[in-house]
């Protein structure tokens, strides 16, 4: 082969080249830059909303006179500080995928782009080593060589500007790394600011109880009445019909005309003070207790079981769990196979159950405020379920979302 022929091989080797990557990692790579750029874009829409929460309950807080109220405030203020960072930290992991993702194929796309150059410029250094002198030996050489030093004319000006993309690819890159060190940075501060949330978020939650020692005595026996019933209910739909009974007694004893008479020598009085009757209408203001993908609808069904009478969530691990909307503990604890549960009594016959929680932070008879903290889920991808119902009446929680 003549050294114009081969000459001409490499360079449409170094040109035909696609700039692009090879059908067989692309869509491998598409998918995955897809789901890191959704799952930035939720992130980042869900810490909007959280903070949104945070700054409402903040200015709440601010204003509120009694030492109980502005407490109850600022724990969900804080509860909805931390779930806001959660999400500020789930945009930072998402951030930091998309960022490796995008380095590696730029990786891919310079190895691609750098190869045909290199060969190119082997070759031409060859080519400029050959001693002229060489050219006359040979029949040919002379005519050769000008139509080599035409051709390269002719392509320098395609070997900058394809030299000139690769360099710019290489600014890319130190662009990316920059930046990839700037998510890094960036997550490490959302998880110090975690801590110091989770931190004053146990210290408001230290100072409930103390404000609320006086009481203790009632709150142990509402538990030791609310562990009573879980025992005898049969199943969890058992339990809620049989929380649901409770607080029925609980408003009819409230509606009763007139202070509770004093016992005569000798007598007893329930200790207890009836809670104050429910309003009808909805339970106010409602969200979901955790952030996290939908992956049971309700009515869903699968193979083998009954319908869904709620939904279920896939959280982050360590996620903060709120209550849905303002209520009355009815329940607090572990139930069998359902980990963590609580039950919340809201106002005119409504009432939520959440499932699925690793820790518990609060306590049967505790007044809640929408947005307090109710507990955490547990590690890894935990999944945790919403229950509605109104007088018994299984409803979609999704239906009552207010965007708060």
């Amino acid at each position: 082969m003549s050294l114009r022929v081969t000459a001409i091989v490499l360079l449409v080797a170094a040109f035909a080249v696609p700039i692009g990557l090879s059908a067989q990692q692309a869509p491998a790579s598409i998918d995955e830059a897809g789901d890191a750029r959704r799952a930035l874009v939720e992130a980042r829409a869900q810490a909007a909303r959280a903070g949104e929460r945070a700054r409402r309950l903040e200015t709440q807080a601010s204003g509120a006179v009694e030492a109980a109220d502005r407490t109850a405030q600022e724990s969900a203020a804080l509860a909805a500080r931390i779930q806001q960072v959660q999400a500020e930290i789930a945009g930072h992991e998402a951030q930091g995928r998309l960022i490796a993702d995008q380095r590696k194929q730029l990786r891919t796309e310079l190895a691609r782009r750098q190869r045909p150059l290199v060969q190119l410029t082997a070759a031409l250094q060859r080519l400029s080593r050959r001693p002229m002198a060489l050219a006359l030996l040979r029949p040919g050489s002379v005519r050769d060589a000008m139509h080599m030093r035409a051709l390269v004319a002719t392509m320098l000006p395609q070997v900058e500007a394809r030299t000139a993309a690769l360099r710019g690819a290489i600014t890319r890159s130190r662009t990316l790394e920059t930046e990839a060190q700037r998510a890094a940075a960036s997550l490490q501060t959302s998880r110090r600011q975690l801590d110091e949330r989770r931190q004053a978020l146990a210290a408001v939650e230290t100072r409930q109880r103390l404000e609320a020692r006086d009481t203790g005595g009632l709150a142990d026996r509402e538990t030791e009445r609310a562990l009573a019933l879980s025992e005898q209910a049969r199943d969890l739909m058992g339990l809620v019909a049989r929380i649901g009974e409770a607080a029925e007694l609980r408003q009819q004893l409230a509606a009763l005309p007139g202070p509770i008479p004093q016992p005569a020598a000798g007598g007893t009085v329930a200790a207890e003070v009836p809670a104050a009757p429910m309003q009808s209408g909805a339970p106010g203001r409602y969200a979901l207790p955790v952030d996290g993908r939908l992956v049971t609808g309700f009515g869903d069904a699968s193979p083998g079981s009954v319908r869904s009478r709620g939904i279920s969530l896939q959280a982050r691990g360590g996620a903060q769990v709120v209550a849905p909307a303002s209520g009355r503990v009815a329940f607090a604890g572990p139930y069998r196979g359902y980990g963590q549960i609580v039950i919340i009594e809201h106002a005119g016959g409504w009432t939520s159950l959440v499932t699925g929680m690793a820790q518990l932070d609060v306590r049967v008879g505790q007044q809640l405020l929408a947005g307090s903290p109710v507990g955490v889920a547990g590690p890894g991808r935990p999944v945790l379920g919403l229950e509605l119902r109104r007088n018994g009446e299984p409803l979609n929680p999704l239906d009552m979302l207010r965007g708060g």
